[in-house]
């Protein structure tokens, strides 16, 4: 059993399947799964919740799996979108102390998505999860805006979520290793290049500084960003680039999770970039199992005060839980 400060430990990055929507791709937008790992995603009751129990976890906040719903298209895809989140909001009302819940959104349609996303949070949602690119629309496209800003608008963050890499990425990048190494498209590097290249954009996009007050949560300890934050920051300060601080704007609008990964030297470094208040404890359950990360909480090197402002006090601010 964890040992750890006085606290709850609310994990942010917890993910499970709705049946309707993950059978919509079987065979298309996700990897196969073990049986086990099927098993957990689907269950949003008293496994789940045993295995929290026995990790000293004491809220999920909730958020369906990759690609969720930003592969699908059209009303019938506004329309599943709505069924997957009530019921998601059924489930939290069943164990309301035990999950909340990130919404899945309907990209494909911006306005849509937008209305859905403050139905939910009215709905007791604590934000949004997107999976990636919005049917190979990045997420800094104008088109898209009408959703950044219902989020500022509603005070609530965007969580950005790794998906699989573009088609012509993986060819020409990743095809000669993938049969004998397929996570290197997923958690061992595509996943990294695929959201952080997702974030820059954002950045140099100037979609902060039309919303400033935007917030948005990456996963994975920030996707290797905090570790490059002054080398971008000094590269895009040199002679002939459009004038950006975008070590100021990933301090001021980003905040990162530990999920998958348990790793202090890698912790240390972003708690030096930006500061422990931007840092959220997760563990990217089922895909990485609930122990090890509760107890690494034991081994960092951080007084109990900054531990449990990662373990539940910065979701507490930032989620309004």
């Amino acid at each position: 059993m964890l040992k750890k400060p006085a606290c709850p430990v609310i994990a942010i990055e917890e993910h499970y399947w709705d049946k309707e929507l993950s059978d919509t791709y079987q065979g298309i937008g996700r990897a196969t799964q073990a049986e086990e790992q099927t098993r957990r995603m689907l269950d949003l009751g008293e496994l789940r919740i045993r295995e929290m129990d026995e990790a000293g976890i004491d809220v999920q906040v909730l958020s369906h799996g990759s690609p969720s719903t930003q592969l699908l298209t059209g009303p019938e895809g506004i329309a599943l979108t709505k069924r997957v989140n009530d019921r998601l909001a059924e489930a939290i009302a069943r164990h309301p102390t035990r999950f909340a819940g990130f919404c899945a959104l309907p990209t494909s349609d911006p306005e849509a998505a937008a209305a859905e996303l403050e139905r939910c949070v009215k709905n007791g949602f604590k934000g949004a999860m997107i999976h990636g690119l919005a049917n190979g629309v990045w997420m800094d496209d104008v088109r898209l805006r009408p959703i950044f800003a219902q989020a500022e608008k509603l005070d609530v963050p965007i969580y950005l979520h790794p998906s699989v890499p573009m088609q012509p990425v993986m060819d020409a990048y990743y095809k000669d290793y993938i049969k004998d190494f397929p996570m290197v498209i997923r958690a061992a590097w595509g996943f990294t290049v695929e959201t952080a290249t997702i974030a820059i954009r954002m950045i140099l996009s100037g979609m902060f500084q039309e919303h400033p007050k935007l917030k948005i949560i990456l996963g994975h300890l920030g996707e290797t960003l905090p570790f490059l934050l002054w080398r971008i920051d000094h590269a895009l300060a040199r002679p002939g680039q459009k004038q950006l601080n975008f070590r100021d704007v990933f301090c001021k609008n980003f905040y990162v999770t530990t999920s998958g990964f348990f790793s202090n030297p890698a912790l240390l470094c972003t708690v030096m970039e930006l500061g422990v208040d931007r840092i959220l404890f997760a563990v990217d359950w089922p895909f990485v199992a609930n122990t090890p990360g509760t107890q690494w909480v034991d081994t960092i090197p951080l007084s109990d005060e900054d531990k449990i402002k990662i373990l539940s006090g910065n979701a507490k601010t930032l989620l309004k839980m």
